[in-house]
């Protein structure tokens, strides 16, 4: 291919950056594209299906605009540079998120817009839903609380609170910290869909949720602002964004009509008044048109049977989150059984090592008692033979005696001696004889000992013998310290396996009393005097809905 030919293959195509939510995506398109070529390329991309939601956005002067689906993207006031950037975003919202958004990835993309408007402060929202807000984007990153691997401090470089809320309160960042990561530790069991669905339908009911704000004038020059949302009109002053001053719902609506500048508003109700506005820049004008169409579009959609494809993605998405749930469910009931396995290891382990123990002890015992019982037999004979040679002695000084006094003594001297070795004769075999009996009573003493050391031994013998009896393991298995852990308790664990856990459904009225907790707690530290005046006016309607519930209740 020649030179010349290659530039002009070239020339044909051009570079475009999307940036989405999460991810940047680089594409080569072809001069000739229009925008739904574009459009249709990154929704395949991503594997999206839910298209009518989201849209190309682009930069142009001070606002904001959105590449047109049968319009060439080279012919849009892009500015023509070497590559070419867009922005896939939301362009209409949902009324309902949990009953419309279909796909994970639908979702996904809306969790991250939404949070990034509200870390923004382009939603207003008062103090204690951001907690609460923060702790689901917390669940849909993290995963469950675990106090092990989410330690204090885990948080410090996450961004999760608007810098209003922030400064509202004396409060430092492990004040905060503190408190998201205990709304965080409630959340425990649910995925990351589950969490960021919870978070979408928190945040869908916040006042500014979803609205795109216009400035214009009535026909009396008065500024105000217009807002478009998937419910309808709202008419604000230009000080309070929250609360529309009139609201005109798209089903009370007969015909929106522009020109020359000039919006004009036409109800339903003939006989009302219709309401005229304008506004100063070309491109603003063309953008209300859009979203007034898109919305109203959606808004008579939604009231229709569900397509063929709607109805067919729902399907496979009740399908998939039947699947999921199953497999969280048999995962759930792998983790409890593995748990209750290790707990019930453990314990046949620190039985073990008790009888074990009982049985170290006990046989210490029993050589003891035979060592005692050894001694005192010993000792027994002792004395026995120390009291035979007593008593052998005792005879033969009595013998002696006996001699003495037969033997004839003819000289009183020497009878007299004789009387003194026949007294002391007496004497010795007197002793003896004492001697002897205190030997004899020892050896029956040392009897007893010995009749009692034998009767401890046998007691001995009978509590080992009852400790291997209570227990169901057998007594090889003590002696050599081993045990088959699967053979013996795995099956009945089986049998113990608890039903499947009823999934936490989290009603409103919890969700609400979890919020006044929130703000009650935080309350006392508010700095008054840094309050916005979206604050005040959140406040202002808080308390007049209170009234108006209070007032319904009490006057039927």
């Amino acid at each position: 291919m020649g030179l010349h030919s290659l530039r002009k293959k070239q020339l044909k195509t051009y570079n475009v950056v999307i940036a989405t939510m999460d991810a940047e995506l680089k594409f080569s398109c072809e001069i000739k594209w229009k925008g739904k070529d574009l459009f249709d390329l990154v929704c395949r991309t991503l594997g999206l299906r839910e298209t009518w939601f989201f849209g190309l956005q682009y930069d142009v002067k001070d606002t904001v605009a959105w590449i047109k689906m049968d319009k060439r993207v080279l012919d849009h006031d892009i500015p023509k540079e070497e590559v070419i950037s867009l922005s896939f975003l939301a362009k209409f919202y949902p009324e309902n998120v949990e009953e419309e958004l279909v796909q994970d990835i639908t979702q996904h993309l809306f969790f991250l817009q939404v949070k990034k408007k509200i870390l923004e402060e382009e939603i207003y929202c008062p103090p204690e839903a951001s907690v609460l807000l923060a702790s689901y984007a917390v669940q849909a990153k993290y995963g469950d609380y675990d106090p092990i691997v989410h330690k204090r401090g885990f948080l410090s470089q996450e961004e999760l609170l608007p810098k209003r809320v922030i400064n509202l309160y004396q409060m430092t960042a492990e004040m905060w910290e503190e408190r998201i990561t205990a709304c965080y530790a409630e959340h425990r069991g649910r995925t990351r869909d589950e969490a960021e669905m919870e978070y979408l339908k928190i945040a869908q009911d916040l006042e500014m949720y979803g609205i795109n704000y216009f400035p214009i004038r009535n026909k009396k020059g008065t500024d105000l602002l217009l807002g478009v949302d998937a419910l309808g009109l709202h008419i604000y002053n230009p000080d309070n964004r929250l609360t529309p001053k009139i609201s005109f719902p798209w089903n009370e609506i007969r015909n929106i009509s522009y020109s020359d500048k000039e919006f004009a508003i036409k109800p339903l109700d003939k006989k009302a008044d219709v309401f005229k506005f304008n506004s100063s820049k070309l491109r603003v004008n063309k953008l209300i048109l859009q979203l007034c169409i898109g919305n109203h579009d959606l808004f008579m959609r939604r009231r229709r049977v569900d397509s063929l494809e709607v109805q067919q993605m729902k399907s496979q998405a009740r399908e998939e989150k039947a699947r999921k749930q199953m497999e969280r469910q048999r995962l759930a009931r792998e983790k409890h059984l593995r748990e209750e396995a290790e707990r019930e290891r453990d314990e046949l382990e620190r039985r073990l090592l008790q009888m074990q123990s009982e049985a170290q002890m006990a046989n210490e015992a029993l050589l003891r008692s035979e060592e005692t019982a050894d001694l005192l037999a010993e000792k027994a004979q002792i004395a026995e033979e120390e009291a035979k040679l007593l008593a052998l002695k005792a005879a033969e000084a009595e013998q002696e005696m006996q001699r003495i006094k037969v033997t004839a003594i003819r000289s009183e001297e020497e009878k007299r001696l004789m009387e003194q070795k026949m007294l002391e004769a007496e004497m010795l075999a007197l002793k003896m004889a004492e001697e002897s009996d205190r030997r004899a009573k020892e050896a029956e003493q040392l009897k007893q000992d010995l009749e009692e050391a034998r009767e401890s031994e046998r007691r001995a013998k009978n509590k080992l013998l009852e400790i291997t009896k209570c227990n169901p393991l057998p007594f090889a298995l003590i002696e050599n310290l081993s045990f088959d852990f699967k053979d013996t308790d795995m099956k009945r664990l089986s049998m113990e396996i608890e039903k499947e856990k009823v999934e936490y459904l989290e009603k409103s009225k919890h969700l609400q009393e979890q919020l006044n907790e929130l703000k009650t707690e935080i309350e006392s530290l508010k700095l008054k005097e840094r309050e916005t005046p979206l604050d005040i006016l959140h406040n202002e309607n808080a308390e007049r809905e209170h009234v108006e519930m209070f007032h319904n209740t009490v006057v039927p």
